[in-house]
């Protein structure tokens, strides 16, 4: 493929979404009445009803790009769109309905990835993990181990969907990691699929970001999930020699988001599924965008966005430099995610301590402030 006809894919991505997002905006007055995301709740940060359906101009970006691909894209992109439906038609159900519990919206992440699976015969069959492995092996631990992985990121995405332009930066990022990886590998398919994602969302991000015009939505926050997942997957199977670590690191954010927010909220004996305002981007809004860094309310929203979405980079250079070392993937894993806690302890006990002291202390109402 020529330098030309991949920007000319990654261009049409991102015209078309850019273009939907607009339209979109354009059109509120006539979806509005369903598809708007009003101010009141426990994690809202917005000041007026808002569109929440930007899923849709990312599928419409990825569909153009699917329709100029060359046939090495467009295996990838093809069955990515198909396996991608469930994930995407249950979070826009909830979009425009508000009545879509979490449980059915994870299972369609789950479904997509099984259907993924299905459609491809691609599924995860080693993580660099001895004792996993060989279970993996087995076709039905596998698919199954794949649709679990593939749902965790997909409901990490979700969760950080909190400001403006983080999970459409986070994911625009990880997606461009990697793209990165892949082209390191000379899997130019991959590389052009991952680039023409991310231009999908980039188009979205700048109608989202800063003055949050047009929201991703569940819809696009769990297809968005599943794509930059799926992506993962195929990095690992189509590239041996690449280290699962690798994506792991490039979703290190995502992951343990959704580890942490169990891990605290069993302590807590709260519902996992209940939403809170404990996350990471919550307390960084509040603790450092508000009171640290002293940023006007109008201003806040974009600006824990950029700022959170940017945090992310670390993991993914760092990722993109060891791709082909499982030892160095795996211990930078552990220093990420451990580093996550680190910061969440400052944040809450306005103390620097050892993560894992924070993490194995049974914490006190004070803890979670």
């Amino acid at each position: 493929m020529t330098t030309s006809n991949t920007l000319c894919i990654v261009s049409t991505a991102f015209v078309a979404s850019l273009l939907s997002a607009v339209f979109l905006v354009l059109t509120q007055k006539i979806h509005g009445r369903y598809s708007n995301d009003e101010t009141h709740g426990i994690q809202k940060a917005h000041r007026t009803a808002t569109p929440r359906i930007g899923g849709v101009a990312i599928v419409v970006g990825l569909i153009a790009a699917w329709a100029l691909a060359d046939p090495q894209t467009q295996a990838i992109l093809g069955p990515l769109l198909l396996a991608g439906f469930p994930a995407f038609v249950f979070g826009l159900a909830e979009d425009l309905t508000k009545k879509i519990g979490v449980m059915p919206r994870l299972l369609a992440t789950f479904a997509s990835g099984i259907l993924g699976w299905w459609l491809t015969g691609v599924s995860l069959t080693s993580v660099d993990i001895p004792f996993l492995n060989p279970l993996l092996s087995i076709t039905f631990v596998s698919v199954l181990f794949t649709a679990f992985a593939i749902g965790g990121v997909a409901n990490g995405i979700n969760i950080i969907d909190g400001y403006n332009g983080l999970a459409s930066g986070f994911v625009t990022l990880a997606l461009m990691g990697i793209g990165a990886i892949a082209f390191d590998s000379q899997d130019m398919g991959l590389t052009v699929a991952c680039f023409a994602l991310a231009a999908s969302f980039l188009g979205f991000w700048l109608v989202n970001w800063p003055w949050g015009k047009l929201f991703l939505g569940d819809g696009g926050s769990y297809f968005g999930g599943f794509a930059l997942a799926w992506a993962c997957v195929m990095l690992i199977e189509r590239d041996p020699e690449i280290t699962a670590f690798a994506p792991l690191l490039v979703c290190i954010h995502p992951v343990t988001e959704v580890l942490f927010s169990i891990y605290r909220r069993k302590l807590r004996r709260t519902h996992i599924g209940h939403p809170d305002r404990l996350h990471l981007h919550n307390l960084i809004m509040r603790r450092v965008v508000r009171s640290r860094l002293h940023i006007r309310p109008s201003l806040s929203n974009p600006a824990a966005g950029l700022l959170l979405a940017l945090m992310s980079l670390p993991a993914i250079v760092v990722a993109y430099a060891v791709h082909d070392s499982i030892v160095w993937g795996a211990s930078m894993s552990l220093v990420f995610m451990l580093g996550y806690v680190s910061l969440y302890a400052r944040l809450v006990r306005f103390h620097w301590c050892s993560p894992l002291a924070f993490l194995l202390l049974k914490p006190t109402r004070t803890n979670y402030a």
